[in-house]
């Protein structure tokens, strides 16, 4: 097994250092006896619940969510929730969230290349427009309840997880920051007292795939535990390299001189310019350990601290002509910047639990990560070959230098426990980022031996971002079928951009012109660049409430009804020279539905739903009408959106198991929005200030098809022994959808399309060794992401093409 070398060395982080100091501490306490030698049994998450109970001829289990902040029965918690335990998402091979959107009704998300930032939308709702590690999403992704608020840390690996909880709808009162259209809640698998327990599994794959992972659950007397987790996870880019057709030199000579060329300047095209081998594009190369720590010395306290280390040394996702070159496969592309990919990521978690009496609990939750990453990518994509030297053709790198953040956070909570007439619960909140970034874009005409069509580097040393808030939620239980619920979180927050600037090539013909590159310093005078008028200062500030209003009726021990007003928020910030965008609002009214039938045997829940959307950031790279380029980021009108969503559980028989997940969403229209950029070839603007721009009021908003459904089905032969033999296929469909706002025709859209994915699982009887064979995208389906035709040709995104592949693994 390869693995990466951040995970072979012994760690020597701060971090790792308190969690070996606390060990210490505690061996103390551990050679002495228990407090408490009967304490409670510890609550089981929703993934625990339900991997234990998912057994070929066992019930459905009663799956337990966290989506109130309390631990309650899905059945029971008046909200929209997709639960998927630890079997789910083992069944589906989920390693990042981008495999999880097909599980989950009204999710999308999509990969984006220059970045590699994941961005997501539910119920139509998503910046997909901000691809850059700046972007906040409107989808908020927690870890253990503690927030990720950078895009691309959701392209992390997935892994050793109790289960995902995708909330729907607006959780600004309780979850706070960025969830104003819903939240991602991932649960990490937790250490458990007096056990000793682990697993390892190892797998192959198509496209020289190779994976491994591994748990081990340590008690440390009986008071505290042990468990460490590690993941490896690597496949070859799907993208091969195709080689430049060159011309004869005689018409490349040509070429040049009636571009306007001097004849005694001529050179030809150097092919090595090309590339041809080495890593490819839209590969796989990962790894993470992650160190988690129980300690509960009585039955009221509890701490859960975990450290966690990410190594991504991966490429980045290719844009790939939608028609392809005569004689070339899809999955090819012409490249001339080599992929490279670092991204390291540091995080600790904390959370402590102490029951101050039988009906008061107090929580502190805290978290810290630390993420240095950089890349190169090809942002032209071969689509022209070059007829000459400069001519033909453009060469553009999109090159994040350097980004660096740190952002910690804290939060504590007081709630009511028990059985009580009225469940509340208040919290405090604080959150703070500090971040950094380079990026460069060199545009050559030709290739990079030609001329400078335009280059510059947006260089931010530092951006802050500073989040308070305060909130409380209370239910009031009106006999034994009602339950009126309100909430209010007050957030503040606050951002500043300090000595950033733009720096753009000034044409000097003194100074030679090659690509910019991270050994450039455009910076010293000289170099040929100059700052950019304004600089990137500036600050912005602002605060809003937000809300919640609900009521359930239990109209039986299975059925239940719930309609709630809930309102969402997400900040407005800062962009290029410094200028301020506003705040976005997200209103959404609920009628839902909770139903189980045939003693269990079947569930279904529904949502009605309607969002109100105003004031859409929309953020594009647009280039300006003096010719400066850069990110710009405006309020539009907004969205108005309703539909259903239904999901369907069943154990049609002991050994047959089908979910449905169904989503029908047949109104989602942009309000006014003007939009630009640079990715798409549109109209000259007549608005002042963009260079092109299109109007595109009433468009549907991107990623939302009017009819989604996923369905799973699985059935369990039983064998000699014990072993049993597991087939089971999931298969998605969903109608036409637009890739972006400007909906440029065919191009711009993913047409209506099905996908399959089947597996076979075998079990042996007693000693918890399994085999699983899986074939993902079995009709090698051609489904697009995203699309952009900047250079000309229509490129696109895809998801991956069809992969084969085999695990095994054992239970201890």
């Amino acid at each position: 097994m390869k693995t990466s070398a951040p995970l072979g060395r012994r760690p020597r982080t701060p971090v790792q250092f308190a969690i070996l100091t606390l060990l210490a501490g505690m061996q103390a306490a551990f050679a002495q006896p228990a407090p408490d030698a009967a304490a409670p049994a510890q609550q089981e998450t929703a993934g625990q619940s339900s991997a234990r109970n998912n057994e070929p001829n066992g019930p459905i289990a009663e799956v337990i969510v966290t989506a109130t902040k309390r631990a309650t029965p899905l059945q029971k918690t008046p909200v929209a929730i997709t639960a998927l335990s630890a079997a789910n998402l083992q069944d589906n091979h989920v390693q990042t969230l981008l495999d999880v959107v097909n599980l989950v009704p009204g999710f999308n998300a999509t990969g984006q290349g220059d970045h590699g930032v994941t961005t997501m939308t539910l119920r139509g709702i998503g910046n997909d427009s901000a691809k850059t590690e700046y972007a906040d999403p409107e989808v908020a992704t927690f870890v253990d309840g503690i927030y990720s608020p950078r895009p691309e840390g959701a392209t992390s690996l997935l892994f050793d997880l109790d289960a995902i909880e995708v909330l729907r709808g607006p959780q600004g009162t309780l979850w706070g920051r960025n969830s104003s259209v819903g939240a991602v809640n991932i649960q990490t698998a937790k250490p458990v007292l007096k056990t000793l327990s682990g697993s390892v599994e190892g797998g192959l794959g198509d496209y020289r795939r190779m994976g491994a992972r591994g748990a081990i659950n340590v008690p440390l007397g009986d008071t505290a535990a042990l468990r460490i987790a590690v993941i490896h996870e690597q496949h070859d880019g799907y993208v091969d390299y195709q080689k430049l057709p060159i011309p004869s030199q005689a018409s490349q000579r040509a070429a040049y001189i009636a571009g306007g060329g001097n004849p005694a300047t001529f050179q030809p095209i150097n092919p090595n310019l090309f590339v041809t081998g080495g890593p490819k594009y839209n590969s796989q190369d990962q790894s993470a350990v992650r160190l988690s720590l129980l300690w509960q010395p009585t039955a009221a306290l509890k701490w859960n601290l975990a450290y966690e280390r990410f190594a991504d040394r991966g490429t980045l996702p290719m844009n790939l002509m939608q028609e392809p070159r005569a004689g070339q496969d899809r999955w090819s592309a012409l490249i001339d910047i080599a992929p490279s990919l670092v991204r390291d990521t540091d995080t600790f978690r904390s959370r402590i639990e102490y029951a101050l009496s039988d009906s008061l609990a107090l929580t502190y939750i805290a978290g810290y990560s630390k993420f240095d990453g950089a890349s190169t990518f090809d942002q032209d994509g071969g689509v022209a070959i070059p007829t000459s030297f400069t001519t033909g053709a453009t060469y553009q790198g999109n090159n994040t230098v350097s980004s660096k953040y740190k952002n910690y956070s804290h939060e504590l909570e007081l709630q009511s426990t028990g059985s009580r007439t009225v469940d509340w619960q208040v919290g405090l909140y604080y959150a703070a980022e500090d971040n950094s970034i380079r990026f460069d874009i060199p545009v050559f005409n030709g290739t990079q031996q030609g001329s400078v069509g335009w280059q510059g580097s947006f260089i931010q040393p530092k951006e802050t971002v500073e989040s308070s808030a305060a909130f409380g939620q209370a239910t009031w239980n009106v006999g034994t079928n009602w339950h009126l619920t309100g909430g209010v979180r007050y957030t503040h927050d606050k951002r500043t951009n300090e000595g950033g600037n733009g720096y753009t090539w000034n044409y000097d013909a003194t100074v030679p012109q090659v690509p910019l590159s991270g050994s450039i310093d455009p910076t010293i005078p000289g170099q040929g660049y100059n700052p950019g008028v304004p600089s990137n200062e500036g600050r912005y500030s602002g605060s809003k409430a937000t809300g919640l209003l609900r009521a359930a009726f239990d109209i039986d021990r299975n059925n239940m009804l719930y309609a709630s007003v809930s309102t969402g928020y997400k900040s407005g910030g800062l962009q290029d020279g410094g200028k301020t965008y506003g705040a976005e609002t997200l209103t959404n009214y609920e009628i839902g539905s909770k139903s189980s039938f045939m003693n269990g045997a079947l569930t279904i829940n529904n949502a009605l739903f309607y969002e109100n959307f105003k004031d859409f950031q929309f953020s594009a790279p647009v280039t300006n009408p003096d010719g400066t380029r850069g990110l710009a980021t405006n309020n539009a009108e907004g969205a108005k959106i309703y539909g259903l969503e239904s999901e369907i559980n069943a154990r049609i028989s002991p050994d047959d198991r089908l979910q449905l997940a169904l989503a029908w969403t047949p109104h989602a229209k942009l309000g006014r929005l003007i939009g630009g950029s640079n990715d798409y070839v549109l109209p000259v603007c007549a608005v002042p200030g963009i260079s092109t721009c299109l109007d595109v009021t009433g468009h549907t908003m991107p990623h939302t098809p009017k009819f989604s459904a996923q369905a799973q089905y699985r059935h369990v032969f039983r064998l000699d022994d014990g072993a049993t033999l597991a087939p089971r296929i999931s298969a998605h469909y969903e109608t036409t959808t637009t890739l972006s706002v400007f909906d440029l025709g065919e191009p711009d859209r993913q047409k209506s399309y099905t996908r399959a994915d089947i597996g076979l699982r075998y079990a042996s009887g007693s000693s918890k060794w399994w085999v699983d064979a899986f074939v993902r995208n079995v009709s090698d389906a051609t489904i697009k992401t995203s699309a952009m035709n900047a250079f000309g040709p229509w490129v696109a995104q895809y998801v991956p093409p069809r992969t084969v592949g085999i695990n095994t693994g054992i239970d201890f």
